[in-house]
């Protein structure tokens, strides 16, 4: 933690003083009442499986020296109490002004796909432009030298004011994170110091959270209309749906809009011609012509390369140092990444597309590139929005040539019926539920010029069966096949 800070300045000028107390010492923030410590503040945060009132006992027993509750609850302490309509944007202001150290410059991007390569590409163009950068994501927090893991894309508004804290303590001087639809709309990000936001694309996913489409759509505009301040820079992509009533959104707040894409005033993309490994893009930006030597393969990598190049032009940088930049990429792990090229010609992709969409994207992506025929490996996860299991059965079966469902994360679900859900949308596909068998049974039908693609686990280390983590890894999977069958660069 970092020191301590009275209760008054704690709560903000918005709120009116307490009648005593406001002078408590607090030493900490949590909503976790087993982390209450003596001096800690504690959030008693309403959800949707468990209410946090009924763990205030525990935090007063504790040491808990002061409670932060809903509106309108009963509850008998001798220390501070203070009730607020919103307890869950209320704790993450406190953290922020707590932890008081961010990244001077912030960006956040937000939409269904694209969020861990966008906040990947801002860092890496930032660390060729020469600053101190790093991404916060799915994939950890990641420097040019170090990554370590955070557990979630969007962590709770204590651990994540802390991070910022020590990124700020350890130099960073730029930093680029992922806003997830469920810390959106559980305000884990207010109190975040944003120049600027982008958006990606919307399309469904997380329907076992949301309660509709328009409830995530909600969750999304929120980065835009409620935590990033009036002025920021707002990068939108305008090949999306939502680009519309997002950009009208972004003017009522007072935003600098930089659209981009092939619709984008922002940022133009005239052409895009896949080349072996990558793509050629032909752009325009601020009337001058750009040609770029993307080294990322598929339409929606170029996509998320120009929304990163908005976030970094948006927050200062030049744009004729910033398309080079994107000429030197790397793709995030699992994310549109070539896993191994056999001796046949033949490649294989991972990536994480675990959406209707983003498998269809995924899929017609990297048709171009395939001089043979196109392959997928795919799984659903159990316990998740079973509508999407035919619908990705039918993209699959309609833009694949050849088609394996397999398992991804079954978890409390008998893994065979996920898969006979999927089968309903493609009746004609090879069903193999062991991922490392299906796997290599893919990657010994390829031949000259074929693409395999391996979709839905992307980065992840583990398959998640029951109530156990399963090591499994599609990148070790795919390279002891290639051992197998011999070869694989």
């Amino acid at each position: 933690m970092m020191g301590d800070m009275q209760l008054a300045a704690l709560m903000g000028s918005d709120l009116p003083p307490l009648p005593e107390g406001g002078a408590t010492e607090i030493l900490g923030l949590t909503a976790d009442s087993r982390a209450v410590r003596p001096g800690f503040l504690f959030a008693a945060l309403p959800g949707t499986k468990l209410d946090g009132s009924r763990f205030i006992p525990q935090a007063l027993e504790l040491g808990a020296a002061a409670l932060l509750v809903p509106q309108g609850a009963k509850v008998e302490a001798r220390i501070p109490v203070i009730a607020v309509r919103n307890p869950r944007r209320r704790l993450a202001l406190m953290a922020a002004r707590f932890f008081g150290k961010q990244p001077g410059t912030v960006a956040a991007v937000t939409g269904t796909n694209g969020k861990t390569s966008v906040a990947t590409f801002v860092r890496q163009i930032w660390a060729m432009l020469g600053l101190e950068a790093a991404s916060l994501g799915t994939l950890g927090v990641e420097r040019t030298r170090d990554t370590r893991p955070l557990g979630f894309t969007t962590p709770d508004p204590v651990a994540l004011q802390a991070e910022l804290a020590a990124l700020a303590d350890e130099g960073v001087t730029h930093l680029a994170m992922e806003a997830s639809s469920h810390g959106l709309a559980q305000y884990r990000l207010d109190g975040v110091k944003l120049a600027a936001a982008g958006f990606t694309n919307i399309t469904r996913d997380h329907m076992d959270y949301h309660t509709s489409f328009d409830d995530y759509l909600y969750a999304k505009l929120r980065l835009f209309g409620e935590v990033m301040g009036p002025g920021g820079v707002a990068v939108v992509n305008a090949d999306s749906a939502q680009a519309a009533e997002l950009e009208a959104l972004c003017w009522a707040r007072g935003h600098r809009i930089i659209s981009v894409g092939r619709k984008g005033r922002g940022i133009c993309l005239v052409a895009a011609r896949p080349t072996a490994r990558g793509q050629t893009l032909e752009l325009v930006h601020d009337g001058a012509n750009y040609e770029v030597q993307l080294p990322l393969v598929g339409a929606f990598q170029a996509s998320n390369a120009l929304v990163a190049a908005g976030l970094v032009i948006g927050c200062g940088g030049k744009a004729a140092q910033v398309f080079k930049a994107l000429e030197n990429l790397t793709g995030a792990r699992g994310r549109m990444e070539e896993a191994v090229h056999l001796p046949s010609g033949a490649a294989v992709y991972i990536d994480y597309a675990h959406t209707p969409d983003a498998l269809e994207n995924v899929i017609e992506a990297m048709r171009p590139h395939a001089a043979g025929r196109l392959a997928v490996v795919f799984g659903c996860g159990g316990d998740r929005d079973a509508g999407k299991r035919p619908q990705m059965g039918e993209i699959a079966a309609r833009l694949a040539d050849r088609v394996y469902v397999t398992d991804d994360n079954p978890r409390s679900e008998d893994a065979s019926a996920i898969r006979a859900a999927i089968l309903k949308g493609c009746p004609g596909a090879t069903e193999i539920g062991d991922r490392a068998q299906a796997i290599e049974t893919a990657m010994r039908a390829l031949e000259a010029g074929d693409v395999l693609v391996v979709a839905g686990k992307g980065h992840e280390t583990g398959q998640i069966v029951g109530d156990k983590v399963i090591p499994f890894s599609d990148h070790d999977a795919i390279a002891a096949a290639a051992r197998k069958i011999g070869g694989g660069a």
